[in-house]
């Protein structure tokens, strides 16, 4: 599944560089990473394929190839521990995709570390959010072009759980998040809103724990407890799935 998810990215982000028909029109292409098995796993396979188009780039010029330098990285949510911490969604995504494509640094949007020495629930939890807030406002004012989202066995996306205020009450598009079901307990997230301000949201789900879960998704039922099925893109809403998460599998 995320060697097809990342063949079809780079199709599609390359297309869009070429056409010019980016959500804001500068051709810059806005993607939003998600973390998790599946998402990291689709960004190592994003950097495999760029090493392959860059070897081969002499004998097949016509290959597509993504334009890193016109690529602007969001994440959905984070961590909210120190920078370079392992469990940081940008740390994984750093060792697993952005070391390894020409992508400028100042492209890569992420959300600010906790601070030495300052609790994970204090204000700076707050401060963070309100700052990738202004961040988003800033560079994606128009929302994203693709949205990855990986997905838990309960439906969970980004950091927004079942039957939370930050599920079904925020407002703006980034959301301090505390007492996570899942640890650490404190995080920053974009909204629910922010998700469906993207054009196109695609959900990664791999494995047998998340098949009931996938099938409510398909079906669209009750979001507010299972919250998979409010995130839609206003082009395209994708369900991908391996053979053990798919809900119409016999």
């Amino acid at each position: 599944m995320a060697r097809t998810v990342a063949r079809e990215l780079v199709q599609l982000i390359s297309g869009l560089q070429a056409s010019g028909g980016t959500v804001t029109r500068d051709g810059f292409v806005r993607v939003v990473l998600t973390g998790g098995t599946a998402g990291i796993e689709v960004c190592r396979q994003l950097a495999e394929l760029d090493s392959a188009a860059r070897s081969t780039a002499e004998s097949f010029p016509m290959a597509d190839a993504i334009d890193w330098s016109r690529v602007y990285i969001f994440f959905g949510d984070e961590r909210f521990v120190p920078e370079g911490h392992p469990d940081r969604n940008d740390e994984q995504a750093r060792q697993a995709l952005l070391d390894h494509v020409a992508i400028p640094p100042e492209n890569i949007m992420r959300y600010p570390a906790q601070p030495e020495g300052q609790q994970a629930d204090g204000p700076a939890l707050d401060a963070a959010a309100r700052e990738y807030e202004t961040l988003i406002n800033r560079h994606a004012p128009d929302g994203f072009d693709i949205h990855l989202l990986g997905m838990g066995p309960e439906g969970h996306i980004n950091s927004l759980f079942p039957n939370t205020d930050e599920l079904l009450h925020a407002s703006g598009s980034v959301v301090a998040v505390r007492r996570c079901p899942k640890p650490p307990a404190e995080r920053v997230s974009l909204t629910i809103s922010a998700v469906n301000r993207s054009r196109r949201v695609w959900l990664l789900v791999a494995g047998a724990a998340k098949r009931e879960a996938a099938g409510h998704v398909l079906d669209g039922d009750n979001g507010a407890q299972w919250p998979a099925a409010l995130a839609t893109g206003t082009l395209d809403t994708v369900l991908w799935v391996d053979r053990d998460a798919d809900p119409t599998a016999e």
